[in-house]
């Protein structure tokens, strides 16, 4: 379908246009990539190194963290480079590719939230069934499901990109390639498109969100009937989950549930999805995560101790 277009490359905008604030730009955002790959490695070498984080929980807090490495790298890159250039260009290929990638990471990202809501479920409102239900072969299971769910619906994105026909206009409005600039760009109606996009990622981030907020209000109602020590802990658990349930679905609705009209703070708020969710995710589950911080401490121990033997 490719063949079919006049466009072989698009101009990205970016953030800013203004020289002095692009670099201002590569600046800071260099700062939270690698804040970003620190923090989400770290929690990858703790849960993988730790037998004390065996359970299913930091099971899924691994892949999140996985996820969050992924899906800033697709867009975090190539946006700090071309802070740098005068001129900022990416293919038709280039460009499918990173819808592709954006999609599939941030849709794995919302199932790896709701399944960590439902171990949660599990473990506070059926604790005597926790290790039945949640066994490692289900959760392997379930993790299994979220990628093939994820590749689905990242394949219906480029399915509707590579539908749009690009005959002239080819600068894009954003950081990033996606589908609500590409629609602007369409020389055709994109009204059909949109429907689509809004019943497709739109309903995914608004349904999620809902499911996710009532699960939660389900957990925190059932800790009534726990232990004054049990309560604190669960709620401590639940808020860091809710926080960050909150922190990525708010932009994401936002945009996606509107897609025939774009404002100017698009940019600007699909930062904190692409780039401050993956950079405050690892510290909202280390700072209020006891057990975590423990496991920290003693890698780092580990790692003090086998550079004192040499």
């Amino acid at each position: 379908m490719q063949l079919n277009n006049n466009v072989t490359e698009f101009i990205l905008l970016g953030l800013t246009q203004d020289p002095v604030r692009k670099k201002i730009v590569f600046a800071i955002f260099l700062i939270f990539y690698l804040g970003i790959l620190l923090g989400n490695l770290l929690i990858l070498a703790t849960i993988k190194t730790s037998r004390a984080l065996g359970s299913p929980m930091y099971f899924f807090l691994f892949y999140l963290s996985l996820t969050d490495t992924c899906f800033s790298t697709s867009i975090a890159p190539r946006m700090i480079v071309d802070a740098l250039l005068k001129k900022t260009t990416i293919s038709f290929s280039e460009c499918m590719f990173q819808v592709f990638t954006f999609h599939f990471f941030g849709c794995l990202e919302i199932f790896i939230l709701i399944l960590m809501a439902v171990d949660r479920y599990v473990a506070i409102c059926k604790p005597l069934h926790y290790t039945t239900i949640m066994s490692h072969r289900v959760c392997g299971v379930l993790m299994a499901l979220a990628w093939v769910g994820s590749c689905v619906h990242s394949s219906a994105q480029i399915f509707l990109a590579l539908s749009l026909p690009f005959c002239g206009p080819n600068v894009i409005d954003h950081y990033f390639c996606d589908l609500q600039p590409l629609l602007k760009l369409a020389c055709a109606d994109t009204y059909v498109t949109n429907l689509l996009l809004v019943s497709n990622s739109g309903a995914i981030c608004t349904v999620s969100f809902v499911m996710l907020m009532v699960s939660y209000v389900i957990i925190l109602y059932s800790l009534r009937n726990h232990s004054a020590e049990g309560r604190k802990k669960a709620l401590s658990t639940c808020i860091s989950h809710i926080m960050v349930v909150i922190l990525f679905f708010g932009p994401c609705i936002f945009i996606y549930t509107r897609p025939a009209t774009t404002f100017s703070t698009d940019k600007m708020i699909a930062v904190f999805y692409t780039i401050g969710t993956p950079l405050f995710n690892p510290l909202i589950y280390t700072l209020r995560n006891a057990e975590v911080k423990n496991a920290m401490r003693m890698l780092w121990n580990k790692k003090l101790v086998s550079d004192d033997q040499r």
